[in-house]
C-alpha cells in the first residue's frame, strides 16, 4: 500500500520518537538449531557521498566525514554460550544509525526520552518487553562452516531492527543476516522517488559486498528480503545485481508503486520483469475491494509488475488478519491497541500469530530457494490448510514459469554458449520472436565483439559483428570490426568484402583503406554477408 501518514507515524520514530508499548507481542516461530550472534558494524560507503556541504535542516556548515553511513547489523549462526541481548539493547542502536559520532551517555538519553515520552498509560508493559532477552548474543563466536546470505531492507526512513525477531530466526535456521536503516539520498528521511529507491538499492548491493568479506558468508547464495518501501528497493537491486538469487517483499511498495516500474516516463528502464527474472516470494496483507481500490488516488489496477513475471516462480500470500504495518515487529511491539492499531475482526494474538506465518513463509521460501530444501518446495505448493495455517487466514496464488527465458543480453550469451555462436543470427531472431521488444545495443555488440578478440576468441567475435552488421548495416564500425576479425580467422575474401563495405560507409577509414590497398587483388565478386 502507499505510504500514508498511519504508518509513518507507527514505523518512524525521530529522535524523541513515538513508541507506544506493546500490549502483548508474541512471535512463536521455535528456532532453528543455531545459536544467535550479532554484530553491529559501523561502516561508511565512500564510493557515495551522503552529507551536503551544509546541513539540509539547519543550515549549518557541515564537520566531519560526508561519505554515506551504513550502520550494520549482522546475525549469523553462532557458539552457544554468553548472555542474549535484550530489546532495550536493539532500540540503543537507533540513534547512531546515520551519526556514528553519538556519545554512549547521548545514545542512552535518547533511548529513555523515546521510552519515557511516549509511555504514558503503558509504561510498565513496555519496560516488561524491552527487558525481555532475545536469541542474540553481542559479538559471539562465529560457529564454523558456510551460510547463505539475506540482506533485509526496512520500510520507509525506518530502522536496521525493524524485524529483529524474523532476522534473528533466519540466523538460528543457518543464514548470515545483514540489516542497515533505510535512508534517503542525502538525508535521514528517504524520498519517495527514484533516487530515494536507488539509494537503497545500492545499500543493499553494499551489504553483499561487505557479507563476502565474512568467513561464514556463502555469497553464491544471496537473496534480498524488504518491508514496504524495502520490498521495492530490493527489486531494484535485483535488477542491476546479478548476485542476488531470490526475493521476499512483505507487503512491499512493487505493488503500491507501479509508476516506478511501470515502463513509463516516470519508471526507471532497468527495472523489467526480464531484469528480476528471480524466485519471488510476496506476503501481502489483506486484499482490498476494487471499489476501495478505485477510490485510492495512489492504487493502479491497470498494471502489476509481479502480473508480468513470466520468468519468474512467484508466490503470493495474502495474510487476511493483517494490514500494512503489522508486518514490522517493531510496530507490533512499539503499538498500543487503543492509539495506533486498528486489527478490525481480529485479535492482537492473531495477528501476532499471522505475523509469525509470515516469518515461516519467508524462512521455508529461502531454504527451498538457497538452500535447494525440496521439503521447503512443497511447503510453498501446499494449500495453507496443508501447511496447518488457522482457517480463514491465509490465501496463496502461485505462478511458477513455464520455462521461457528471459530476454536479456545474459539469456542470449547463456544460448549462444550452448548453440554456438555461428548460429548467433538465428538464435537473435529466434529471441526477437519470442520478445518483439528484445533488442541488442549497438555499443553493447561493439564491446561484447571487442572482448572475444582481447581473449583470444576472433572467431567468435567475427560471429558478434557479422550480427552486429546485420542490425546495423551503415554503422561502419560493425563492418570494421568484422573485417577485421575475418581476417584473422584466415577468411580473405569475406574481409576484402567488409573492408570495402567500410569505405563505402566511411571513406577515409586507414584500416580499410590499407587492407584493400594491400588484398584488392583478390577475386572479385565477394560482397559484405
Amino acid at each position: 500500500m502507499p505510504l500514508p501518514t498511519r504508518v509513518i507515524a507507527c514505523l518512524i520514530l525521530s529522535a524523541a520518537g513515538a513508541a507506544h508499548a506493546a500490549d502483548g507481542f508474541t512471535f512463536s516461530v521455535p528456532p532453528g538449531p543455531h545459536a544467535v550472534g550479532l554484530k553491529v558494524v559501523q561502516q561508511y560507503d565512500r564510493a557515495r557521498s551522503y552529507k551536503a556541504e551544509i546541513d539540509l535542516a539547519t543550515g549549518e556548515p557541515v564537520k566531519g566525514e560526508r561519505a554515506r553511513p551504513v550502520q550494520t547489523l549482522v546475525w549469523y549462526p553462532a557458539a552457544r554460550g554468553g548472555k542474549p541481548v535484550t530489546y532495550r539493547d536493539y532500540l540503543d542502536t537507533v540513534p547512531s544509525e546515520d551519526e556514528f559520532t553519538r556519545s554512549p551517555a547521548d545514545i542512552q538519553r535518547m533511548t529513555a526520552e523515546r521510552i519515557d515520552g511516549n509511555a504514558a498509560g503503558h509504561r510498565e508493559a513496555l519496560l516488561r518487553d524491552i527487558a525481555r532477552p532475545q536469541l542474540a548474543v553481542r559479538d559471539a563466536r562465529p560457529e564454523g562452516g558456510k551460510f547463505p546470505v539475506v540482506i533485509y531492507a526496512p520500510s520507509y526512513s525506518s530502522y536496521a531492527i525493524e524485524n529483529t525477531d524474523l532476522c534473528e530466526l533466519l540466523a538460528s535456521h543457518g543464514y548470515i543476516v545483514l540489516s542497515s536503516p533505510s535512508l534517503g539520498a542525502h538525508t535521514r528521511a528517504m524520498t519517495t522517488d527514484i533516487e530515494g529507491v536507488e539509494a537503497q538499492a545500492a545499500d543493499i548491493s553494499f551489504l553483499i559486498g561487505y557479507a563476502a568479506t565474512l568467513l561464514q558468508a556463502d555469497s553464491a547464495k544471496v537473496a534480498a528480503v524488504g518491508f514496504s518501501w524495502g520490498g521495492l528497493a530490493n527489486v531494484f537491486a535485483a535488477a542491476k545485481d546479478a548476485r542476488i538469487k531470490a526475493l521476499v517483499s512483505l507487503d512491499g511498495s512493487i505493488r503500491s508503486f507501479p509508476k516506478l516500474v511501470d515502463g513509463g516516463k516516470e519508471a526507471a528502464p532497468y527495472v523489467t520483469p526480464a531484469r528480476v527474472a528471480l524466485p519471488m516470494l510476496f506476503v501481502g496483507s489483506r486484499p482490498r475491494t476494487m471499489e476501495a481500490l478505485n477510490r485510492s488516488e495512489n492504487m493502479r489496477t491497470d498494471y502489476s509488475f509481479m502480473n508480468q513475471m513470466k520468468y519468474s516462480d512467484v508466490y503470493i500470500v495474502s495474510m487476511l488478519p493483517m494490514k500494512h504495518p503489522d508486518f514490522a515487529s517493531y510496530a507490533l511491539r512499539m503499538m498500543a491497541d487503543k492509539e495506533f492499531s486498528d486489527f478490525g475482526d481480529y485479535s492482537r494474538d492473531e495477528v501476532n500469530l499471522q505475523h509469525s506465518w509470515a516469518a515461516r513463509y519467508t524462512l521455508r521460501f529461502l531454504d527451498a530457494y538457497l538452500k535447494g530444501d525440496s521439503s521447503g518446495l512443497a511447503f510453498l505448493n501446499n494449500t495453507p490448510a496443508a501447511n496447518q495455517v488457522p482457517a480463514h487466514t491465509m490465501l496463496t496464488d502461485i505462478r511458477r514459469h513455464k520455462g521461457s527465458v528471459p530476454p536479456t543480453q545474459e539469456s542470449f550469451v547463456r544460448s549462444l554458449a550452448a548453440a554456438g555462436f555461428d548460429k548467433a543470427i538465428p538464435e537473435y531472431d529466434r529471441f526477437v520472436a519470442q520478445n518483439p521488444a528484445f533488442k541488442l545495443d549497438e555499443n553493447a555488440l561493439i564491446g561484447w565483439g571487442v572482448q572475444l578478440s582481447q581473449v583470444g576468441r576472433p572467431a567468435q567475435a567475427r560471429e558478434i559483428f557479422r550480427l552486429g552488421a546485420r542490425l546495423y548495416p551503415n554503422q561502419s564500425i560493425m563492418h570494421d570490426g568484422l573485417g577485421e576479425m575475418q581476417a584473422k580467422t584466415s577468411q580473405a575474401q569475406e574481409a576484402l568484402a567488409s573492408y570495402r563495405r567500410v569505405l563505402e560507409l566511411d571513406p577515409k577509414n586507414a584500416d580499410a583503406i590499407r587492407y584493400v590497398k594491400e588484398h584488392g587483388t583478390a577475386a572479385p565478386g565477394a560482397s559484405a554477408p
